[in-house]
C-alpha cells in the first residue's frame, strides 16, 4: 500500500533543503530584504505545491527531481501571494502559521518589496527549468505567468477584496476558489509535467487533475473553518456553510473527477497524486 505520510516527508525534506539553497542568503546585501524574504518562506507550510509538482512529474515517467526546480518556483509564487494578502492594505492579518505576519516583523515597505522580490525570483527559477523535447523556457514562464496574472491569482485577490465582508454568493465563490487557489495548483502540476517532458495530453489531464484537486482542497478548507451551526458567515472563506453536507459531497465529487482524468497516465505512476486526491476531503487541518 502506497505510504502517503512518508511520501510527503521525503519530498518536503528534499523541498526544505532545495529553497534554502535556491533563496539568496540571508546576509546578503540589502540583508533586510533577503532576510524578510527568508522569514516569508520558511514559516512553516506543508509545501503541497512542490510535493505536486514532483508527483507530477513522476505521473509522466521522470524522476520526482525534475519537478522540484519548477515547484519551488510556484511556492516561492504562493508566499509572495500571502505576503502581499497580509499587508494593511488587503486583509491585514498580524500572524500567520502562528508567527507575525512578514509586515509586523519587517515593516510594510520591506513586506511589499520582499513580496515583488519573490515573484521576480519565482520567474527566475521557473526560466531556469531545463528545456526538453516538448517544452522550453517560453512555455513555462508563460505558463506561471497565467497562473499569477489579472486571470489568475491577482484577479482572485481583487474579487475576494471586492465582497467587502458580505455574503458571497456561490458563482463569486468559485470564481474566487479557482484563481486563488486552483491555478496555482494546476501550475505546479503542469509545470511538473512539462519539465518532466510530458506528452501534451498528459499535462492537460494534470491540468485537470489540479483545478479539480484545488477545489475540491479550498471547499474543504472552508468547512474546516466554518463557524459553528447557526451562525451567519460573513466572509468568502466560510464556502456553503449554510449546507455543509452539500459542501462536503461537492469535495468528494470533484476528488473523484480529480482522480478520473489521471486516466491517461500509468497508474503506477499516479499513486502519490492519487494519495493526495483521496487525502484532502479527510483533512482536519
Amino acid at each position: 500500500m502506497f505510504d502517503l505520510n512518508a511520501y510527503r516527508t521525503q519530498r518536503r525534506t528534499e523541498i526544505e533543503k532545495a529553497l534554502n539553497r535556491l533563496l539568496p542568503a540571508a546576509d546578503t546585501e540589502p540583508a533586510v530584504l533577503h532576510e524578510a524574504m527568508r522569514y516569508a518562506v520558511f514559516t512553516g507550510g506543508k509545501r503541497l505545491r512542490p510535493i505536486l509538482s514532483m508527483a507530477a512529474a513522476e505521473a509522466c515517467g521522470a524522476p520526482a527531481e525534475d519537478g522540484l526546480l519548477p515547484g519551488c518556483a510556484v511556492e516561492i509564487l504562493h508566499t509572495y501571494t500571502l505576503v502581499h494578502d497580509d499587508l494593511p492594505c488587503m486583509d491585514d492579518d498580524d500572524e500567520r502559521r502562528g508567527k507575525p505576519t512578514v509586515h509586523v516583523a519587517y515593516g510594510e515597505t520591506n513586506a511589499v518589496l520582499a513580496g515583488d522580490a519573490l515573484q521576480a525570483l519565482a520567474f527566475e527559477l521557473v526560466g531556469r527549468t531545463p528545456p526538453t523535447e516538448r517544452w522550453n523556457a517560453a512555455d513555462t514562464v508563460r505558463e506561471l505567468a497565467v497562473a499569477a496574472g489579472s486571470q489568475g491569482v491577482v484577479g482572485g485577490q481583487v474579487a475576494d477584496l471586492g465582497l467587502s465582508g458580505r455574503v458571497p454568493l456561490a458563482e463569486e465563490i468559485a470564481f474566487i476558489h479557482e484563481h486563488k487557489t486552483a491555478d496555482l495548483f494546476r501550475a505546479a502540476l503542469r509545470l511538473g509535467g512539462m519539465a518532466a517532458n510530458g506528452a501534451p495530453e498528459r499535462v492537460e489531464a494534470l491540468g485537470h487533475y489540479a483545478l479539480n484537486l484545488g477545489l475540491a482542497f479550498q471547499i474543504t478548507d472552508d468547512l474546516l473553518d466554518a463557524p459553528e451551526t447557526g451562525t451567519r458567515p460573513d466572509e468568502a472563506s466560510c464556502l456553503s456553510v449554510v449546507d455543509q453536507d452539500t459542501a462536503r459531497a461537492r469535495a468528494q465529487q470533484l476528488v473523484s473527477d480529480a482522480i478520473d482524468a489521471l486516466s491517461v497516465c500509468d497508474e503506477v505512476c499516479t499513486q502519490p497524486l492519487v494519495a493526495i486526491a483521496r487525502y484532502v476531503p479527510g483533512r482536519t487541518h
